[in-house]
This record gives C-alpha cells, sequence and structure tokens, in this order.
C-alpha cells in the first residue's frame, strides 16, 4: 500500500476538474485528516456549512491524584469523515484545522460505503468501543447476537475478555469492540449458510 500523498487547499485548475475518475464525481465518505486534538472543532465547522461528516466517538476516563474525569474522545485520533463530491472538496480543506483528504496516487480515496454505514450503525447500539492498534490478520468472525450484530472483524482475547477487532484499511486504524464471546461465530460458518440457503431457494422456471 503506497503511503497517503499530501493534497494541499488552492485553487485547482479547470482541467484538474474535468479529469476526475469517472464515478467520483457524486457523493462519497472521504478520511480527512486534522490537526490534532481538533476533530470535534472540524466536524462542527464541516456542519456549520450543511456537509455531512461523521465522527465516532468513545468514553474515556482519566485519573488524577485528585480527582477523575469522563471525556469524549474521538475514536480514530486525527480523523473526520466527510461525506462529499470531490469537486466540493476544498470547502472543507479550506478549514482553519484540516490537513488533507487521504490520498493515493494523487487522487483522494473513497471509503468503502459499507465499512462506513456499518460503523455508524453499530455505534449508535451503543456498547464499549474503543481504539486498538491496527490489525489485518487473524481469525475473522461475526457478531451474531447483542447491540453489535452484523459486526464482522478479528477476535482478540485479553483475560477474561472477548473483543472483536474491526479495521479500516484506508487509513490503518482499528478499533475493539467488546462483546460475549456466545455471540461471536466463525465469518466462514455464517458466509456457508447464506450460500446454503441462496442455493436452497426455488428458482423460477423458463416457460
Amino acid at each position: 500500500m503506497n503511503p497517503p500523498i499530501v493534497e494541499t487547499p488552492g485553487v485547482p485548475p479547470i482541467k484538474a476538474l474535468a479529469s476526475l475518475p469517472e464515478g467520483l464525481e457524486g457523493l462519497h465518505w472521504y478520511a480527512l485528516y486534522t490537526c490534532p486534538r481538533h476533530e470535534k472543532c472540524v466536524a462542527h465547522q464541516i456542519e456549520e456549512r450543511s456537509m455531512s461528516c461523521f465522527l465516532p466517538l468513545y468514553r474515556s476516563v482519566r485519573r488524577w491524584k485528585d480527582r477523575r474525569k469522563e471525556l469524549e474522545l474521538a475514536l480514530f485520533p486525527g480523523y473526520v469523515f466527510v461525506r462529499l463530491a470531490l469537486p466540493e472538496r476544498f470547502r472543507v480543506l479550506q478549514l482553519p484545522s484540516a490537513v488533507r483528504l487521504v490520498s493515493f496516487n494523487g487522487q483522494p480515496a473513497a471509503l468503502p460505503e459499507g465499512e462506513i454505514e456499518q460503523l455508524r450503525e453499530r455505534l449508535s447500539r451503543g456498547g464499549c468501543v474503543e481504539p486498538h492498534p491496527y490489525l489485518r490478520v487473524g481469525r475473522r468472525v461475526r457478531v451474531r447476537g447483542g447491540p453489535m450484530q452484523g459486526l464482522e472483524g478479528i477476535i482478540v482475547r485479553r483475560k477474561d475478555r472477548c473483543r472483536v477487532v474491526f479495521s479500516l484499511d484506508l487509513i490503518m486504524r482499528s478499533v475493539a469492540v467488546e462483546v460475549d464471546e456466545s455471540d461471536v461465530e466463525p465469518a466462514s460458518e455464517w458466509q456457508m449458510r447464506n450460500r446454503v440457503a441462496r442455493d436452497a431457494r426455488p428458482r423460477p422456471r423458463n416457460l
């Protein structure tokens, strides 16, 4: 995987807008890299411009000698997800704390629609979620019950707890979701059941 390429805010030449790859003129989700600890500020500014954005948050308790405080922190530090058409990207890149869109081969890279929607839906159900070191290799499972039902990822066990790690490969970031181990099944088994059920459906006969 090639490293992300920085896209600098500015006014693009007309030819650059005319040569966008086919299919990227419509609305897509992109990962916007922000200044450190400015995710909430950037998300607020994007919403003020009547544009769609998604900033996943999680709760963390920080302890000091004399007190403890619960904070809402960015689940993917340094990133805000924004849904836009590429010709509109400079409205976002001109924001004070916006740095760049994650890009490859000189073009902003759209995130898979299904991954973002799956993440939004699962997080809206609640549950224990927190950042996790990026993980790509491991035993893939699917959550078959509970608030995270339908989520697929890599299973990780720590002491007496079971977690499913969900990764966004484009930004090389992962989050861990705590689940009941009885609610987890190998992803291959679920795929096999789906295939068998699909094959068992009656097919229309040609008259």
